[in-house]
């Protein structure tokens, strides 16, 4: 049987902890960054864990 292939898309987009949390990377850095304030900025760029019960769906994509 053929090994099961890594989802692309969400190989660029999450990674998995030593403890086996899924991180994310926040929404909300892509525009307006200019009217913004720097501490909203500063805590929206931190990587963030993602919930649960979508934890479970993106290790299955990930194959782990």
């Amino acid at each position: 049987m053929p090994k099961q292939k890594t989802h692309s898309g969400a190989k660029k987009r999450f990674k998995v902890t030593g403890s086996g949390k899924v991180m994310k990377q926040q929404a909300g850095m892509r525009h307006n960054l200019e009217v913004k304030s720097s501490k909203r900025k500063r805590s929206l760029n931190q990587d963030q864990v993602l919930a649960p019960a979508d934890q479970k769906v993106i290790k299955g994509l990930l194959g782990k």
